[in-house]
């Protein structure tokens, strides 16, 4: 690992996590427990990456439960730091603190490949793909609570359940499965049980014989671990096939590990990499077992989404060649991260029926719209790419653009913004309009580590490191400021691109606090992209539009802007954008000819008005409607929770006795479009509704 990364650095913290009910098992009920994560940090490639794990051991049950806990795991970490190796002899009896620093290594790894610390694998599941087949896991409690939480999850749809048992009246576990027995037969439901060494040696194969009336698929440990000859009976004349679990902790050396599995000859064996040797531990758990015929499947133990994640990366990855013969996968054992109040939610986990799903389902469609798009680029008999407008001024519409033309827009911006291959590229935009499928481009074409995040209004919420490039709307980028720990990463971004809207006073000032270059972008659909850049932050800040290399400019007889640029074959566009250009070719917009409003022989222009009003800051959008006095009659939309007089006020103390608008409409929301835009059309449809049935009540 030295070669590959420099400054190493590995901390570590504690978190206290609590269940949102009382966890039971036979070994007493857990309320909160702690784990500690590992962050490993170095520079690669001339930027800063990230890693982390999380050392999870159990009370009472983890052979590395020891009161100089801390100790070890600080001693591990600055090992791994000094060396640049992890420490896995040293840590062989410490598997809790191995499977933490392995899963850093790996996030670490992944972050230096991907820029996304979180993707632990390249398999459907981090894709979003398919999800990992879960048993559904019943807690321990009375046997009423038991019941209902058996059928919530039985409705929820899984076709496996596993039931701790050992903590109540066994009479009372065993009416409890004679009840759902009645209601689901063995081919409905995959009855497993746990019994954490609950059973007692005297009575063990007595109760195994009982439990087996109803159809158990198997039970895990039933009596305590280090009794192996008793076990190995109980291999041999259970009616039900025994599951090792706890007998697999505290075993180190492959030696021991194959005396206990030629002794036992268990039907299975449970995978716990936080309690059986870490990752690399169980993997030659798994090795043993299958040279022996001896099934297994993987579990969680109590760990939080770090912990989990990497669990399910990991089984995801061996169950790519591993199925059953009947085609099907064993379900696994890992739906126990959904147990706490205060997860680590960076990372996304959902269960979907009886499955474990990798991220949100807005973020795998996603990834699927991403999978497409890219897909379709690198169809060479395809030379066109279908875009579609924004719709701000109406309904949106639909135009081709040839894939050359794109690729030459795209190395146009990375040369302009000087942004290097290897360089981390967030897409945050949606994937339907241009600017979010030219993210996508830019990154094929400058060889970028492209990051994603599903379109919102906080696309730095779940990110622990600044990318260097990212295009955002003005909405993403003043909702992001508004969060410390997102402002944090944006002003620690290289270079940012707004785009999608007008940058408003208040935002532009408030992005002085961005350390890297940040650019108001100006461009449509028509011209891929942006074609000209205007600098809002930092010594280069100006009110003015540079044209892009190739590109250039002029205004129409009516004031509008013309542009010519060679990725469209250099023919001149004329856009709706009123503009004034400069002496050195620059330009800036005066407001869309179509959004001037001719109100009692003035000429009014929205986004001028908007920008005096602060519109975007204080809730407000400028529309018209007919008038037969003044020919269009201003009219101001305020979301309808805010005073209309205190509104009227702030117009009457800002705009000019003239600019007034003559009406004023609450409404629940302003009409934006999917990219943030004002939505134009809407906006005057909905103030033509609001005063005709205004004018219709009053008439009546």
């Amino acid at each position: 690992m030295s070669h590959d990364f420099e400054q190493l650095t590995i901390t570590y913290s504690e978190k206290s996590l609590h269940f949102h009910q009382p966890a039971g098992t036979s070994r007493g009920v857990y309320h909160e427990r702690k784990v500690w994560y590992v962050e490993a940090r170095a520079r690669y490639c001339g930027r800063t990456i990230y890693g982390i794990g999380e050392c999870a051991p159990l009370p009472q049950l983890s052979c590395d439960d020891v009161p100089n806990y801390v100790e070890i795991l600080a001693e591990a970490c600055q090992l791994w730091e000094k060396s640049g190796q992890l420490p896995r002899e040293f840590l062989q009896i410490y598997p809790s603190i191995l499977m933490g620093l392995e899963t850093a290594e790996l996030s670490l790894r992944s972050c230096a490949q991907n820029g996304n610390p979180f993707q632990l694998s390249s398999t459907p599941f981090a894709r979003g793909e398919k999800g990992i087949s879960i048993n559904g896991l019943v807690w321990m409690g009375n046997a009423e609570e038991m019941l209902r939480r058996m059928e919530s999850k039985l409705s929820a749809g899984y076709r496996c359940v596993k039931i701790k048992i050992g903590a109540i009246d066994f009479a009372a576990e065993l009416n409890l499965l004679r009840i759902l027995r009645q209601q689901y037969s063995r081919a409905e439901v995959e009855l497993r049980l746990d019994a954490n060494g609950a059973f007692s040696r005297s009575e063990a194969m007595e109760k195994l014989q009982q439990l087996a009336a109803f159809d158990i698929h198997s039970i895990e440990q039933p009596i305590r671990a280090g009794q192996w000859e008793t076990m190995a009976e109980l291999c041999r004349k259970s009616p039900i096939p025994i599951a090792l679990d706890e007998e697999l902790i505290g075993i180190h050396t492959r030696q021991d590990m194959e005396r206990l599995l030629d002794t036992i000859r268990p039907h299975y064996i449970i995978l716990k990499p936080s309690l059986h040797g870490g990752f690399s531990g169980a993997e030659e758990w798994e090795e043993l077992a299958d040279a022996r015929g001896i099934a297994h499947w993987a579990t969680s133990a109590l760990e939080s989404n770090v912990g989990l994640s990497a669990i399910a990366h990991w089984t995801a990855r061996r169950q790519q060649d591993q199925t059953k013969q009947d085609g099907e996968l064993m379900p696994q054992g890992l739906g126990t991260g959904q147990l706490f109040t205060n997860n680590y939610t960076t990372i996304s986990l959902e269960i979907k029926g009886d499955e474990l799903w990798n991220g949100t389902e807005k973020e795998r469609f996603f990834q699927q719209e991403l999978r497409t798009f890219t897909e379709e680029w690198n169809d060479t008999a395809k030379d066109v790419i279908v875009l579609q407008t924004s719709g701000s001024t109406g309904k949106p519409k639909v135009m081709q653009a040839t894939k050359s033309a794109m690729r030459a827009s795209a190395q146009r911006t990375l040369d302009t913004l000087h942004i290097a291959p290897g360089s981390t590229a967030l897409l945050c935009l949606p994937l339907q309009y241009v600017a979010g499928k030219m993210m996508v481009v830019r990154a094929l074409v400058g060889d970028l580590r492209l990051i994603t995040a599903a379109p919102s209004l906080h696309p730095y919420e779940h990110l622990t490191g600044a990318p260097q490039f990212v295009a955002l709307t003005p909405l993403q980028a003043a909702a992001t400021l508004e969060v410390p720990k997102e402002k944090r990463l944006l002003a620690s971004t290289d270079c940012v691109i707004l785009g999608g809207g007008s940058v408003s006073p208040t935002l532009e000032e408030n992005l002085q606090s961005c350390k890297g270059s940040v650019y108001s972008t100006y461009g449509m659909t028509e011209t891929l992209s942006h074609i000209a850049l205007r600098r809002i932050n930092g010594a280069h800040r100006s009110g003015w539009y540079t044209p892009l290399a190739g590109v250039q400019v002029a205004l129409n007889t009516e004031g509008c802007l013309m542009i010519s640029d060679p990725t469209t074959n250099n023919s001149w566009l004329t856009t709706n954008d009123l503009a004034e250009i400069n002496a050195v070719g620059q330009f800036r917009i005066l407001g869309r000819r179509d959004n001037v409003v001719c109100s009692g022989g003035l000429k009014l222009h929205l986004e001028t008005l908007e920008t005096k009003l602060q519109a975007e800051e204080k809730g407000l959008l400028l529309t018209s409607i007919p008038d037969e006095t003044l020919g269009e009659a201003l009219v101001c939309l305020y979301i309808s929770t805010y005073d209309e007089q205190h509104v009227k006020e702030h117009c009457q103390k800002v705009l000019t006795k003239h600019e007034q608008p003559r009406h004023f409409v609450g409404v629940n929301s302003l009409p934006r479009t999917e990219t943030g835009k004002p939505a134009r059309a809407v906006a005057k449809e909905m103030a033509l509704k609001a005063l005709s049935l205004h004018n219709h009540q009053h008439s009546s």
